[in-house]
């Protein structure tokens, strides 16, 4: 099984493609933490930030749409925050009534909303532009070759690994109901009551959960008895060029300078 949502790496020789992972990890994170620092209303903070990530995505060779519609998955997210444009105090554009409650949107919470709303799109682009060009092993050895704590990184990695083990093992439990199960007359409807089914689902649910437990004891057994002690080890750990430092230096250069920029402007 193949979860194109989970792994989302585009091969390919970019100039980004061939960065050293550490160097596209730590300048991802640095983007994101300067994108969340903005203050509210730096418009031109925010553009300078999103030029530069459509540089970097240019430069990755990766195609912008497809891009720009993986990073739609912050939008909802970033409605959470719907309610500052009711609790922050302004100048108000809209009134609601709600029964007795009145309810004004203000001007700030307007500002606010809409910059929560742009931080959060352009740190999740970023992060896709990361997984797009970066295989997933090469962050997991990024990670640790910057010191991440070992345990979080080795939870990180059997948890990606093993996402599409429990994928496999949900689709052999549908294959089997589907498998157990008499075909609907035409124009009529398969299946019991809404009770029935969501008593299905649990046993499903559950079912999928006890085998997790033991899949997971045999795979820790059979590690365990290779030598496996906790931290996670490579042969060959990232080596960084001349070329990749400089391009790090550059990159959290400008992030510095548009920081700074849209804190004193």
């Amino acid at each position: 099984m193949h979860l194109d949502i989970l792994d989302q790496y585009r091969g390919g020789a970019s100039p980004v493609h061939r960065l050293d992972p550490r160097v596209k990890l730590v300048c991802t994170v640095a983007f994101i933490l300067v994108a969340a620092l903005m203050p509210d209303g730096a418009w031109g903070g925010l553009a300078a930030l999103a030029a530069l990530w459509l540089a970097a995505a240019l430069f990755s060779e990766v195609p912008l749409a497809l891009l720009l519609r993986r990073g739609l998955v912050a939008l909802p997210f970033a409605l959470a925050a719907l309610t500052v444009l009711f609790t922050v105090p302004g100048e108000p554009l809209v009134a609601l009534s709600l029964g007795r409650l009145q309810i004004a949107v203000t001007d700030a919470g307007a500002v606010r909303f809409a910059t929560i709303l742009l931080k959060s799109w352009l740190s999740v682009l970023m992060a896709v532009l990361l997984a797009a060009t970066t295989t997933f092993p090469d962050i997991v050895r990024a990670m640790h070759s910057l010191r991440v704590p070992g345990v979080l990184v080795a939870i990180i990695a059997f948890a990606f690994r093993y996402l599409f083990v429990l994928g496999d093992e949900a689709l052999r439990l549908l294959r089997a109901r589907e498998a157990r199960m008499a075909a609907a007359p035409a124009g009529g409807r398969s299946g019991g009551s809404i009770a029935w089914r969501a008593q299905v689902v649990g046993q499903m649910a559950g079912s999928l959960f006890v085998r997790s437990i033991a899949r997971s004891e045999r795979v820790y057994h059979a590690m365990a008895s290779r030598g496996y002690r906790g931290e996670l080890r490579w042969l060959d750990p990232p080596r960084a060029q001349r070329w990749d430092w400089a391009v790090a230096g550059a990159f959290l250069g400008l992030l510095l300078l548009i920081g700074i920029v849209a804190r004193v402007v």
